[in-house]
């Protein structure tokens, strides 16, 4: 019998709870309207199409894609089409990205799961797919309460792919030298599935 000497989670839905649905899109104009009322921006209709037309572009429920955009791509592009300066650009981010984690809860058993893998000397891990590019500082932030159990927050950012490709539970294995098939992953979404059976023997919870 093989031991498991690491687990690698997921994080939304999985350690943390986001009332959120997975898409985003009906949500990109009031995200923006709080942001322009906050900022005393003047955005026009013809500035708010454009923001839609880019974030739609990057929403990976709508274009799945492998390969990771980094955040200042994705808002770089969307300010470019808007009166908004570039030197906002980082409060913009930041603006967005908080208007889509209110409400944000660790789930209840995550502590005392995480607690006891740590008790039986398991590595423990993330990979979790950021939304738009999130910078971890935003992604990593939901969980903070948990990290100190955490050996290695890995998100898409640091892996440069987003699953169902296992690139990174391909380097999160290495970091942790480990074997592929001493390693469990846990997640919520069919992509996690799909991300440990490409990259089998990985066992998935």
């Amino acid at each position: 019998m093989v031991k498991i000497k690491a687990v690698i989670f997921d994080i939304g839905q999985t350690l943390v709870y986001y009332p959120i649905p997975l898409n985003w899109s009906e949500l990109y104009r009031p995200a923006f309207e709080s942001i322009a009322e906050k900022r005393k921006l003047n955005i026009t209709e013809n500035e708010y199409a454009h923001i839609t037309e880019v974030l739609a572009k990057y929403n990976t429920r709508i274009n799945p894609r492998e390969a990771e955009v980094s955040s200042d791509t994705i808002f770089t592009e969307i300010l470019k089409g808007t009166s908004i300066p570039t030197e906002y650009l980082d409060v913009i981010k930041n603006d967005f990205y908080s208007f889509f984690r209110n409400d944000v809860r660790i789930y209840s058993d995550a502590e005392e799961t995480l607690k006891e893998l740590k008790s039986k000397n398991i590595l423990i891990g993330t990979l979790s797919d950021v939304a738009y590019g999130m910078d971890n500082l935003y992604a990593l932030e939901d969980i903070k309460p948990l990290l100190k159990y955490i050996d290695i927050p890995f998100t898409s950012n640091d892996a440069g792919y987003r699953k169902p490709n296992g690139k990174g539970l391909e380097i999160l294995a290495d970091k942790m030298n480990v074997l592929t098939s001493e390693m469990i992953f846990v997640g919520d979404e069919k992509k996690d599935m799909e991300c440990a059976k490409m990259q089998a023997p990985y066992r998935f919870l």
